[in-house]
């Protein structure tokens, strides 16, 4: 395909995608977010921590829908990932943290700080059995997540850190940003709050760039809510508002991506893009010595890579969400961010894939996102009255203003 032909391709995506956009209800974004993460997160979690040649010798092929596990029928003793069953149309702990998050939202009704992660979000994952899909048993959501969200027990729960403080400490990584999206949805088309509360949020979870991404990532999911929001817009706000390595690594990635239509062209390119803020290095299962560590020149790799298959699908859900699952790496988070971005942005999620998700993981995904609704309306609400009691107290105080 020649340039002009790219070209073309992706003006015709963008302008079917706009006219899309404008019959998308706030109902419709959250729904298409939330459904749309989950089912990203689905797809992306039986090739995680691999490379596209790995995945590609193992599937025949890209990956192109819900497949089973790496290993097969012993994915319960297989190294180096057991005992869970990942695969099969199983989400993981990315969905798990998130619809624990909106749980947070419906109990608070009102927008969150870290205090609320310590008041809320920890006793939830510690003390109420739910469904995990991967374990194909009821457990405790804190059994299954991972050691970097297990961090939120230790520090939180049992060493009565204070909240806004207490990610110090922890490793480096995407595990704040991947649950981030109900924040941007809370906020949605107001970018700058996103960031604020996420930033606020995430500081009980994690510090440096993986506070940063959680934050920048809260910001484009409310920018992609916006109208005649357009995957160029929600980077442009993603740059506005970004800091140091993350907003370096957005903008050399997204540079990049922007020379690209198809994901299979775009995989190697948006690696060797984002190489030099990873911290991981190039085995993703033996992180260099440096991996995770606090830092202002670096940036996790998942955003900025997810970011970029946005720009390469020009919105498109399905385009967008198989090229983060065959980048491979950390590609269930990276789908997860994607399907996220693609659904707030009214592209659909297949109705087979977030159907045959939903049934496999015994989970409604469609019941967190009626729920945020509710919320979002009703947090919109009491933003309105307290502008408007803010408008009224500045104002008696002010004075007119005084012409020159």
């Amino acid at each position: 395909m020649t340039p002009e032909q790219s070209q073309t391709t992706l003006e015709k995506r963008t302008r079917t995608n706009l006219e899309k956009q404008s019959r998308t209800t706030l109902e419709d974004r959250i729904t298409g977010a939330l459904v749309g993460a989950a089912v990203g997160d689905a797809l992306g979690g039986p090739v995680e921590g691999y490379s596209p040649t790995q995945i590609l010798e193992r599937h025949g092929g890209r990956v192109h829908g819900i497949v089973g596990p790496w290993n097969g029928g012993e994915w319960r003793t297989a190294r180096p990932i057991a005992p869970y069953h990942k695969g099969d149309g199983h989400v993981t702990d990315d969905t798990l943290m998130t619809h624990a998050l909106v749980r947070v939202y419906a109990t608070v009704r009102d927008h969150l700080d870290a205090y609320a992660i310590a008041d809320h979000l920890v006793p939830d994952l510690m003390t109420t059995p739910r469904w995990i899909p991967e374990l194909e048993s009821e457990a405790l959501p804190l059994h299954r997540v991972f050691l970097a969200e297990k961090w939120l027990a230790t520090r939180l729960h049992y060493g009565h850190v204070d909240p806004r403080e207490a990610g110090v400490g922890n490793i480096v990584n995407c595990g704040a940003a991947m649950y981030m999206s109900p924040v941007g949805l809370v906020n949605a088309a107001n970018p700058r709050a996103a960031y604020a509360e996420a930033l606020d949020i995430a500081g009980a979870h994690q510090s440096s760039y993986g506070r940063e991404a959680a934050a920048v990532f809260a910001a484009a999911v409310a920018a992609a809510c916006a109208p005649e929001a357009t995957p160029d817009s929600i980077v442009s706000t993603a740059l506005r508002l970004a800091k140091d390595g993350t907003r370096a690594a957005i903008e050399r990635v997204c540079e990049v991506a922007s020379r690209h239509t198809d994901f299979e062209s775009a995989l190697s390119p948006l690696r060797e893009a984002v190489a030099p803020y990873d911290t991981v290095g190039p085995d993703y299962r033996a992180p260099s010595l440096a991996a995770r560590r606090p830092s202002r020149l670096h940036s996790i790799e998942e955003l900025p890579v997810a970011l970029g298959m946005l720009v390469v699908s020009a919105g498109d859900y399905r385009h967008a969400v198989l090229g983060a699952v065959n980048y491979g790496r950390d590609c269930d988070s990276i789908a997860t961010m994607a399907g996220a971005l693609a659904g707030a942005l009214g592209s659909p999620v297949p109705g087979a894939w977030s159907q045959a998700v939903s049934e496999a993981s015994r989970l409604d995904l469609w019941e967190p996102a009626r729920t945020l609704s509710e919320v979002t309306r009703e947090v919109f609400e009491r933003d309105v009255r307290r502008r408007r009691t803010h408008e009224s107290a500045f104002t008696r105080i002010a004075g007119p203003r005084c012409s020159d």
